[in-house]
Protein backbone atom coordinates (compact mmCIF):
# COMPACT_ATOMS: atom_id res chain seq x y z
CA UNK A 1 0.00 0.00 0.00
CA UNK A 2 1.24 3.35 -1.19
CA UNK A 3 1.36 5.73 2.29
CA UNK A 4 3.34 8.49 0.06
CA UNK A 5 0.45 9.51 -1.63
CA UNK A 6 -3.78 10.27 -1.03
CA UNK A 7 -5.36 6.69 -2.40
CA UNK A 8 -9.24 6.21 -2.91
CA UNK A 9 -11.07 5.25 0.29
CA UNK A 10 -8.08 6.68 2.18
CA UNK A 11 -8.75 9.49 4.55
CA UNK A 12 -6.69 12.80 4.31
CA UNK A 13 -6.97 16.08 5.49
CA UNK A 14 -7.05 19.60 3.47
CA UNK A 15 -5.64 22.63 5.60
CA UNK A 16 -5.78 26.21 4.22
CA UNK A 17 -3.82 29.14 3.99
CA UNK A 18 -6.36 30.85 7.21
CA UNK A 19 -5.37 27.13 8.63
CA UNK A 20 -8.96 25.78 7.95
CA UNK A 21 -9.00 21.96 8.58
CA UNK A 22 -10.97 19.28 6.39
CA UNK A 23 -11.25 15.86 7.10
CA UNK A 24 -12.73 13.65 4.13
CA UNK A 25 -12.46 10.39 2.61
CA UNK A 26 -11.82 10.02 -0.90
CA UNK A 27 -14.25 8.65 -3.25
CA UNK A 28 -14.35 8.34 -6.85
CA UNK A 29 -16.58 11.01 -8.64
CA UNK A 30 -16.96 12.76 -5.58
CA UNK A 31 -16.53 16.36 -4.97
CA UNK A 32 -15.98 18.55 -1.85
CA UNK A 33 -17.15 21.68 -1.41
CA UNK A 34 -15.29 24.67 0.91
CA UNK A 35 -16.00 28.13 1.74
CA UNK A 36 -13.80 28.82 -0.90
CA UNK A 37 -14.61 26.30 -3.86
CA UNK A 38 -15.00 22.85 -4.21
CA UNK A 39 -11.96 20.58 -5.02
CA UNK A 40 -12.85 16.89 -6.89
CA UNK A 41 -11.50 13.61 -5.20
CA UNK A 42 -10.33 12.69 -7.74
CA UNK A 43 -8.18 15.56 -8.62
CA UNK A 44 -6.82 14.81 -4.82
CA UNK A 45 -6.35 11.49 -5.60
CA UNK A 46 -2.29 10.53 -6.29
CA UNK A 47 -1.28 14.06 -5.13
CA UNK A 48 1.82 13.49 -2.76
CA UNK A 49 1.42 14.15 1.38
CA UNK A 50 2.08 17.78 1.65
CA UNK A 51 1.47 19.02 -1.72
CA UNK A 52 -0.92 21.41 -2.89
CA UNK A 53 -3.84 21.42 -4.64
CA UNK A 54 -6.57 24.18 -5.83
CA UNK A 55 -10.10 24.89 -5.48
CA UNK A 56 -12.00 25.55 -8.88
CA UNK A 57 -11.33 29.00 -8.10
CA UNK A 58 -7.14 28.46 -7.48
CA UNK A 59 -7.79 28.72 -3.57
CA UNK A 60 -4.43 26.22 -2.39
CA UNK A 61 -5.06 23.29 -0.03
CA UNK A 62 -2.17 21.58 1.50
CA UNK A 63 -2.98 17.76 1.67
CA UNK A 64 -1.89 15.51 4.83
CA UNK A 65 -2.21 11.97 6.09
CA UNK A 66 -4.13 12.13 9.54
CA UNK A 67 -2.02 11.21 12.20
CA UNK A 68 -3.66 8.81 14.87
CA UNK A 69 -4.43 12.07 16.73
CA UNK A 70 -6.39 13.85 14.04
CA UNK A 71 -8.42 10.14 13.47
CA UNK A 72 -9.05 10.45 17.66
CA UNK A 73 -10.59 14.28 17.79
CA UNK A 74 -12.32 13.33 14.58
CA UNK A 75 -14.69 10.32 15.69
CA UNK A 76 -18.67 11.29 15.81
CA UNK A 77 -19.56 10.79 19.32
CA UNK A 78 -22.53 11.14 21.15
CA UNK A 79 -20.93 10.89 24.36
CA UNK A 80 -17.73 12.46 25.72
CA UNK A 81 -14.44 10.29 24.87
CA UNK A 82 -11.32 9.65 26.15
CA UNK A 83 -8.74 12.43 24.88
CA UNK A 84 -5.84 11.82 23.46
CA UNK A 85 -3.78 13.26 26.42
CA UNK A 86 -5.23 10.40 28.55
CA UNK A 87 -5.05 7.89 25.65
CA UNK A 88 -1.17 8.09 25.36
CA UNK A 89 -0.27 7.39 28.80
CA UNK A 90 -3.23 4.65 28.95
CA UNK A 91 -1.52 2.56 25.83
CA UNK A 92 1.54 2.90 27.79
CA UNK A 93 0.59 2.01 30.73
CA UNK A 94 -1.63 -0.78 29.88
CA UNK A 95 1.60 -2.28 27.36
CA UNK A 96 -0.98 -1.63 24.09
CA UNK A 97 1.64 -3.47 22.32
CA UNK A 98 2.00 -5.14 18.83
CA UNK A 99 0.32 -8.71 19.84
CA UNK A 100 -1.54 -7.88 22.87
CA UNK A 101 -4.74 -9.49 24.17
CA UNK A 102 -6.98 -6.69 25.55
CA UNK A 103 -10.14 -6.09 26.95
CA UNK A 104 -12.55 -3.04 27.11
CA UNK A 105 -15.79 -2.09 28.87
CA UNK A 106 -17.50 0.60 27.54
CA UNK A 107 -16.82 0.69 24.13
CA UNK A 108 -18.70 4.23 24.00
CA UNK A 109 -18.32 6.33 20.44
CA UNK A 110 -14.59 4.39 20.23
CA UNK A 111 -12.43 6.52 20.47
CA UNK A 112 -9.81 4.65 22.77
CA UNK A 113 -11.29 1.58 20.75
CA UNK A 114 -9.74 3.18 17.84
CA UNK A 115 -6.51 4.24 19.53
CA UNK A 116 -5.72 0.32 21.09
CA UNK A 117 -6.64 -1.46 18.16
CA UNK A 118 -3.90 0.72 16.36
CA UNK A 119 -1.65 0.11 18.79
CA UNK A 120 -1.91 -3.62 18.86
CA UNK A 121 -1.62 -4.48 15.23
CA UNK A 122 -0.94 -6.43 13.49
CA UNK A 123 -1.42 -9.23 15.99
CA UNK A 124 -2.81 -8.21 18.47
CA UNK A 125 -6.87 -8.28 19.28
CA UNK A 126 -9.14 -6.01 20.89
CA UNK A 127 -12.15 -7.18 23.05
CA UNK A 128 -14.84 -4.08 23.73
CA UNK A 129 -18.01 -4.29 25.49
CA UNK A 130 -21.01 -2.09 24.98
CA UNK A 131 -24.67 -2.60 26.89
CA UNK A 132 -26.07 -0.04 24.55
CA UNK A 133 -26.71 -0.67 20.69
CA UNK A 134 -26.73 2.50 19.55
CA UNK A 135 -23.36 3.42 20.70
CA UNK A 136 -21.61 0.51 19.41
CA UNK A 137 -23.21 1.11 15.90
CA UNK A 138 -21.67 3.85 16.15
CA UNK A 139 -18.31 3.11 17.51
CA UNK A 140 -18.30 0.25 14.75
CA UNK A 141 -18.69 2.94 11.84
CA UNK A 142 -15.75 4.79 13.37
CA UNK A 143 -13.84 1.85 13.68
CA UNK A 144 -14.77 1.08 10.09
CA UNK A 145 -14.02 4.06 8.65
CA UNK A 146 -10.26 4.07 10.83
CA UNK A 147 -9.60 0.59 9.07
CA UNK A 148 -8.81 -1.36 12.28
CA UNK A 149 -12.30 -2.89 12.13
CA UNK A 150 -10.30 -6.13 11.47
CA UNK A 151 -8.67 -6.86 14.99
CA UNK A 152 -11.93 -5.85 16.70
CA UNK A 153 -14.67 -8.06 18.42
CA UNK A 154 -17.70 -5.99 19.53
CA UNK A 155 -20.15 -7.41 22.05
CA UNK A 156 -23.70 -6.28 22.85
CA UNK A 157 -24.30 -6.57 26.84
CA UNK A 158 -23.59 -5.93 30.58
CA UNK A 159 -20.62 -7.16 32.17
CA UNK A 160 -22.20 -7.93 35.39
CA UNK A 161 -22.06 -11.33 33.99
CA UNK A 162 -18.12 -11.18 33.76
CA UNK A 163 -16.19 -10.91 30.48
CA UNK A 164 -15.59 -13.90 27.78
CA UNK A 165 -12.08 -13.68 27.77
CA UNK A 166 -9.67 -15.15 29.95
CA UNK A 167 -5.50 -14.61 30.57
CA UNK A 168 -5.89 -11.03 28.82
CA UNK A 169 -2.89 -8.52 28.53
CA UNK A 170 -4.62 -5.92 30.09
CA UNK A 171 -8.26 -4.65 30.80
CA UNK A 172 -9.39 -1.26 30.88
CA UNK A 173 -12.66 -0.11 32.37
CA UNK A 174 -14.68 3.13 31.00
CA UNK A 175 -17.95 2.19 33.36
CA UNK A 176 -19.68 4.40 35.77
CA UNK A 177 -19.14 1.99 38.94
CA UNK A 178 -15.83 0.34 37.91
CA UNK A 179 -15.73 -0.85 41.94
CA UNK A 180 -18.51 -3.44 41.12
CA UNK A 181 -16.42 -4.83 38.07
CA UNK A 182 -12.93 -5.52 39.82
CA UNK A 183 -13.97 -9.04 40.25
CA UNK A 184 -15.27 -9.53 36.53
CA UNK A 185 -11.62 -7.84 35.82
CA UNK A 186 -9.70 -9.76 37.89
CA UNK A 187 -10.92 -13.20 35.99
CA UNK A 188 -10.27 -11.86 33.11
CA UNK A 189 -6.84 -10.69 33.00
CA UNK A 190 -3.60 -13.10 33.65
CA UNK A 191 -1.39 -12.90 36.05
CA UNK A 192 0.25 -9.62 36.56
CA UNK A 193 -1.83 -8.28 33.85
CA UNK A 194 -2.17 -4.89 33.45
CA UNK A 195 -5.69 -3.23 34.80
CA UNK A 196 -6.67 0.83 34.20
CA UNK A 197 -10.03 2.89 34.66
CA UNK A 198 -11.11 6.34 34.11
CA UNK A 199 -12.97 8.01 36.39
CA UNK A 200 -14.54 11.37 36.64
CA UNK A 201 -14.92 12.29 39.80
CA UNK A 202 -12.79 11.86 42.98
CA UNK A 203 -15.17 10.12 45.26
CA UNK A 204 -15.58 7.63 42.36
CA UNK A 205 -12.02 7.21 42.62
CA UNK A 206 -12.03 6.15 46.55
CA UNK A 207 -14.67 3.70 45.60
CA UNK A 208 -12.53 1.99 43.48
CA UNK A 209 -9.64 1.77 45.21
CA UNK A 210 -11.74 0.69 48.60
CA UNK A 211 -12.92 -2.14 46.01
CA UNK A 212 -9.76 -3.35 45.38
CA UNK A 213 -8.36 -3.29 48.85
CA UNK A 214 -11.58 -4.81 49.40
CA UNK A 215 -10.82 -7.82 46.98
CA UNK A 216 -7.09 -7.73 47.49
CA UNK A 217 -4.65 -8.90 44.92
CA UNK A 218 -3.50 -5.87 43.06
CA UNK A 219 0.03 -4.13 43.32
CA UNK A 220 1.61 -1.02 41.67
CA UNK A 221 -1.72 1.04 42.05
CA UNK A 222 -1.40 4.26 41.51
CA UNK A 223 -3.52 7.67 40.38
CA UNK A 224 -2.81 10.01 37.81
CA UNK A 225 -4.30 12.93 36.10
CA UNK A 226 -3.04 14.35 33.03
CA UNK A 227 -3.25 18.14 32.60
CA UNK A 228 -1.78 19.43 28.89
CA UNK A 229 -1.02 23.77 28.54
CA UNK A 230 -0.89 24.39 24.58
CA UNK A 231 1.23 27.95 24.00
CA UNK A 232 0.95 30.76 21.73
CA UNK A 233 3.62 29.81 18.34
CA UNK A 234 4.76 33.48 18.02
CA UNK A 235 8.49 33.79 18.12
CA UNK A 236 7.79 37.65 19.01
CA UNK A 237 5.25 36.78 22.12
CA UNK A 238 5.60 33.39 22.90
CA UNK A 239 3.09 32.52 25.91
CA UNK A 240 -0.15 30.11 27.18
CA UNK A 241 -2.73 30.36 25.31
CA UNK A 242 -5.75 31.70 26.86
CA UNK A 243 -7.72 28.61 27.72
CA UNK A 244 -6.63 25.24 28.37
CA UNK A 245 -8.12 22.08 29.11
CA UNK A 246 -8.32 20.94 32.14
CA UNK A 247 -9.38 18.09 34.03
CA UNK A 248 -10.73 15.16 32.18
CA UNK A 249 -10.57 12.52 34.25
CA UNK A 250 -8.47 10.48 36.60
CA UNK A 251 -6.45 7.77 35.83
CA UNK A 252 -5.70 4.62 37.86
CA UNK A 253 -3.51 1.53 37.25
CA UNK A 254 -2.39 -1.52 38.87
CA UNK A 255 -1.04 -5.02 38.15
CA UNK A 256 -3.26 -8.17 39.41
CA UNK A 257 -0.81 -10.39 41.64
CA UNK A 258 -2.13 -12.86 43.76
CA UNK A 259 -2.73 -11.42 47.51
CA UNK A 260 -0.24 -11.26 49.80
CA UNK A 261 0.14 -14.33 51.92
CA UNK A 262 0.16 -14.07 55.56
CA UNK A 263 3.35 -13.92 57.41
CA UNK A 264 4.48 -16.87 59.33
CA UNK A 265 3.87 -16.81 63.58
CA UNK A 266 6.55 -15.16 64.66
CA UNK A 267 8.31 -18.97 66.64
CA UNK A 268 8.98 -18.56 70.03
CA UNK A 269 12.83 -18.05 71.10
CA UNK A 270 14.66 -21.86 71.48
CA UNK A 271 15.35 -22.07 75.30
CA UNK A 272 19.42 -22.06 75.72
CA UNK A 273 20.97 -25.79 75.91
CA UNK A 274 22.08 -26.79 79.27
CA UNK A 275 25.75 -27.34 80.07
CA UNK A 276 28.15 -28.56 83.10
CA UNK A 277 29.81 -25.92 84.57
CA UNK A 278 33.59 -25.32 83.45
CA UNK A 279 36.35 -26.20 86.54
CA UNK A 280 38.75 -24.02 86.56
CA UNK A 281 41.96 -26.47 85.02
CA UNK A 282 44.74 -27.46 86.69
CA UNK A 283 48.03 -25.15 85.71
CA UNK A 284 51.11 -27.47 85.35
CA UNK A 285 53.82 -26.95 88.13
CA UNK A 286 56.58 -24.83 86.90
CA UNK A 287 59.90 -27.17 85.55
CA UNK A 288 62.94 -26.58 87.57
CA UNK A 289 66.16 -27.29 86.06
CA UNK A 290 67.83 -30.34 88.74
CA UNK A 291 70.95 -29.61 87.04
CA UNK A 292 71.41 -26.34 88.47
CA UNK A 293 69.65 -26.97 91.81
CA UNK A 294 67.59 -23.97 91.36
Amino acid sequence: MDNTTAQPGAFVQLIGADDRRFFIRLMAGQSFHTHRGYIKHDQIVGTPYGGVVYTHNGHPYIVLQPSLFDQIMRVKRNTAIVYPKEIGLILLKLNAVNGARIVEAGTGSGALSLALATSIAPHGHLYTYEERVEMQNLARKNLENAGVIGNVTMKLRDIVEGFDETDADALFLDVREPQDFIGQARAALKGGGFFGAILPTTNQVSNLLSAMQTHGGWMHIEVQEVLTRSYKTVPERLRPDDRMIGHTGFLLFARKAEPWPEPPPHPAPAAPEETAPVEDAEMPAEETDAKSGE
